[in-house]
Formats: structure tokens, sequence, C-alpha cells
């Protein structure tokens, strides 16, 4: 069997990065809210699916603004964090302190109710946004093309990751959010409001959630359905990096997406085969993920 040539190689291992970083996106958010509310967010994939149509529906009705496509991105990540924290404040709360079985259940309710309404809003057609005219276009590496906006894409997955890094470590909101995953009692003795805190949290995690759909829109068709698959791999990436771990959702992350890649390149009938092999095999070696940490009984 004849090896690829290595300019098709770094193509492929470029499309990995590209698919790495938008997992990472959906499983930072994911990764977050666990850490600090202790929910496993069944509907997290449905928030992404909702930033993917209502940035559809503001490119639409933004049809002649110049960046039109920035403005329809950014609109919907805040839009479906509102939306996030209109869910935490009025039902999810109540849930707190239950069995986590309760917790799964209300958020695959959440999946079918948001799927539902995503139906009735926008139909059940194939829809899609076009790149944005300064990203448009492709720029050649090593007598290959490669899309500028998946460039684009790779350069903001590590930008939001430090970015966040920064927020967590050097700020003292970041110090307080830290703190609630470890000891949310003694932080609420201590004088913070707890509440508040759920509330800003579900937020940041469904905004990642919301601008990881929003900026899949000119990659993917925009379809009913596309909120179970991309849960499904962000459920797959944190726990490969570790459950509660932000840089493990990274590392996840990255991981997955070169083996997805290289997985089709290698064995195409049998490429989602090496996704659940690697989970496999971390699971086995680390149950707890690469950069998570066993949790106390």
């Amino acid at each position: 069997m004849l090896l690829p040539d290595l300019s098709f190689l770094v193509i492929q291992f470029l499309s990995g990065l590209t698919t790495a970083m938008f997992l990472f996106l959906i499983a930072s958010g994911l990764s977050l809210i666990f850490g600090v509310l202790r929910v496993l967010n069944f509907a997290h994939g449905s928030l992404y699916m909702l930033g993917a149509y209502l940035a559809y529906g503001l490119v639409a009705w933004f049809a002649t603004a110049p960046g039109k496509f920035w403005v329809a991105v950014l609109g919907a990540s805040i839009g479906v964090a509102l939306i996030g924290g209109i869910v935490e404040r009025t039902l999810l709360r109540r849930l707190y302190g239950r069995e986590a079985v309760y917790q799964l259940l209300f958020t695959y309710a959440l999946v079918l109710i948001i799927s539902d309404v995503a139906k009735l809003l926008w139909g059940t057609g194939q829809l899609s946004v076009s790149r944005p005219p300064i990203l448009g276009g492709s720029v050649s590496l090593f007598d290959q093309v490669f899309p500028r906006y998946n460039i684009f894409v790779i350069i903001l997955g590590p930008a939001i990751a430090l970015l966040f890094w920064f927020v967590l470590h050097r700020t003292r909101a970041g110090r307080i959010i830290r703190a609630a995953a470890l000891d949310r009692e003694m932080l609420g003795v201590l004088g913070v409001h707890v509440d508040r805190l759920y509330t800003a949290v579900f937020m940041i995690g469904a905004w990642l959630a919301g601008l990881g759909g929003a900026l899949v829109t000119p990659v993917v068709t925009i379809v009913p359905g596309m909120d179970v698959e991309v849960i499904v791999n962000a459920f797959i990436v944190v726990v490969i990096g570790g459950l509660g771990s932000f840089w493990g959702a990274l590392l996840g992350a990255l991981a997955l997406g070169q083996v997805m890649s290289f997985g089709i390149l290698i064995l195409p009938r049998f490429s989602l085969v090496f996704v659940y092999v690697l989970m496999a095999v971390v699971l086995v070696m680390r149950p707890w993920g690469l950069l998570g940490k066993p949790l106390r009984g």
C-alpha cells in the first residue's frame, strides 16, 4: 500500500485540528459546568444546535449589513448564554443535590423540547451559512489548499483556552469559581452568593456551546439531530481528558480530532472504531481521564 505524501498528511493533521477546536469549545463548557455545578448536562449539545440556528437566523436578518457573520456569532452566543441562564435559574437549580439520574432525565427532556422548538421555528431542511468574506477562499500549504476559515478556527481555540486560563488563575472571579468546584458550602459561609455564581458559570458554559455552534455554521450543515452527534463526541472528549478539567478538555479534543481525521484515512469504513478504542484505552489506564482527578467519595 502506498503511503500518502507529506503534504496530504499535513492537511489531514490541520483538518483534525479544526475538528478538535470545535470539540474543545463544546467540551470545555460541558466540563466547566460539571466541575462547578456537578451536573452532567446532556442538553449541552442542544445549546450548540441553538447557537447554529440562531446564527443562521441572524445572518438572514442582517442580510445586507456589513460584518453580518460576526454580528450573528456574537448575538447567537449571547442569546444561548441568556437561554442557559433562564434554564438554570428557573428549572435546573431545583435538582441540585438530588441523584444524578434526575439531572440526566431533566436535561434529556430539554434535548427533546429544544429539538422540537428548532424544527418548529426553522423546519427540518438543511441550512448553511457562508463564510465571512475576509476569511473566504484558501491558502496554499505544501502544494495543497486549506481554507482560511479553518486556520482562523485553529488559532481561535488556543486563544480562548489561554483567555480562560488567565481568568480562572489570575483573577478574583476565577479563584471564586475554582473554590466553588472544591467546597461550595465553605464558599457560601464566606459570603459568596453561590446561587448567582452557579447561574454565571452555567451561562459561561452555554456561551461556549453557542459560540461553537455559531462558528461551525460555515463548515457543517445545520440540521435537526446535530445536537445528539456533537454531545456524544463532547462526552468522549471530557471522559478522555478528565471530567471537570479545562485543560483535559483541550487535550481530549486534540486527541479525538486527530483520531477521527486519520481514522478516516486509514480505515474509512471503521473510522468510528478508533474513537471508542481511544476512549477504552484511556479508561483502562486512567479511569478518571488524562488530566482528571479521582472523585472523592
